[in-house]
């Protein structure tokens, strides 16, 4: 069983023509609403878009590892949602459980580990003002 850290976070989105590949949403496409989801939620966690947090405080967040399970497709028009939740966080890393859902059903599921780094590509600690913030 995962444990949750933290009430989840839900970003919303529809899918369009552009998604999609022989009448279902193409794999990358998951990745890619996945992304959409960390960065909002990074943003609503921080307070600060992606650039800020770059331009002003020298922090990025990378993806280190992505393990994704596909289970069943959308399709054009569907309503889904990217809910994300974390699992366990430190002050290099994070690591979240984000699911696609549709009506309450999930589609896909990632576990994501994000590193924390600076602008070098170099492991950077989180201050403790952020840190408290996740």
């Amino acid at each position: 069983m995962i444990e949750i850290m933290s009430k989840s976070h839900i970003y919303k989105l529809k899918v369009f023509v552009e998604d999609i590949d022989f009448g279902r949403v193409f794999y990358s496409r998951y990745l890619q609403y996945i992304e959409r989801a960390r960065t909002e939620l990074i943003r609503e966690k921080f307070g600060h878009t992606l650039t800020q947090l770059m331009n002003e405080h020298d922090v990025m967040f990378v993806v280190r590892k992505c393990n994704i399970k596909y289970l069943k497709s959308a399709v054009f028009e569907d309503n889904l949602c990217v809910e994300t939740a974390i699992l366990k966080k430190t002050n290099v890393r994070l690591n979240l459980l984000q699911e696609v859902k549709r009506d309450g059903e999930v589609l896909v599921s990632a576990e994501v580990e994000l590193a924390v780094v600076d602008r070098s590509g170099s492991i950077k600690k989180l201050s403790k003002d952020f840190f408290a913030k996740i």
